[in-house]
């Protein structure tokens, strides 16, 4: 199972518009340094599926009948915003799923085109192609799942963006789960003040507990890039990296 890290930052990107710290000058100096909104997809040999659906190129990226599925952690703009464009065509639809929310997004419910959307119910899994999804609820100001992913070669992957710590049932599922790879929000640096996703300790954490093969932080925000740059050369925990946007993983035997 093949994990692309397309976009890795939290809302408002990196750079953040107006901002002139180290971190933002550097991603308007660098391209490479940017950071777009969070989102990943899932590729094995039949199946591709994206994991939320905030980048506003989606159609460019994704021509229609390519992908089997989408899933989205929850209905917030910079998550859903790239489906707003693509609603419109024609052709294939394409199953969205997502987390029981009346209210959704402005009016993707009531006018969603070639979506066909589905709802994720939590701890109760699905199967997408050769894939099968487990959405577990996480905490933030939306209601909000992320996904424990397992793919035909018994490789699992856990999708956790945007949240502030794990319910108790989530950290039990998935310390019961077994050997699995984790992409956990790492928003904000140490000392901040969190709110609704984790600072780097809360990451931190949770990825002692669970225990992961290797752990990327996601949902990075433009205060948490200065904080590494001001601290060039901090060791990250073995078995821990700070993803960037492009960055592909191999899951699975002899890719560990």
């Amino acid at each position: 199972m093949r994990i692309s890290f397309l976009g890795t930052g939290a809302a408002g990107g990196v750079p953040l518009y107006g901002c002139s710290c180290r971190a933002c000058k550097r991603a308007t100096d660098q391209p490479g340094a940017t950071r777009q909104p969070c989102c990943a997809f899932i590729e094995t040999g039949t199946t591709c599926i994206l994991l939320d659906a905030g980048l506003m190129d989606l159609g460019h990226r994704f021509p229609s009948g390519s992908l089997n599925a989408i899933a989205l952690t929850h209905f917030h703009p910079d998550h859903v915003q790239g489906l707003f464009h693509i609603r419109w065509g024609v052709g294939q639809d394409i199953e969205v799923w997502g987390p029981p929310d009346t209210e959704g997004c402005a009016d993707l419910y009531r006018n969603p085109g070639v979506l066909r959307f589905n709802t994720a119910e939590k701890f109760e899994s699905f199967q997408v192609g050769d894939c099968r999804l487990t959405p577990l609820p996480l905490i933030h100001s939306k209601p909000t799942v992320g996904y424990a992913i397992e793919g035909p070669d018994g490789s699992r992957f856990a999708y956790l963006t945007d949240t502030l710590g794990l319910p108790p049932k989530t950290e039990e599922w998935l310390c019961a789960w077994g050997a699995h790879d984790l992409a956990i929000d790492c928003s904000f640096p140490p000392g901040s003040t969190p709110k609704n996703h984790n600072d780097w300790q809360a990451a931190l954490d949770i990825i002692d507990r669970l225990r992961p093969n290797h752990a990327w932080l996601t949902h990075i925000g433009h205060t948490f890039d200065d904080w590494q740059l001001s601290n060039d050369g901090l060791p990250l925990p073995l078995g821990v990296s700070i993803a960037t946007d492009g960055e592909v993983a191999e899951l699975g035997a002899g890719n560990e």
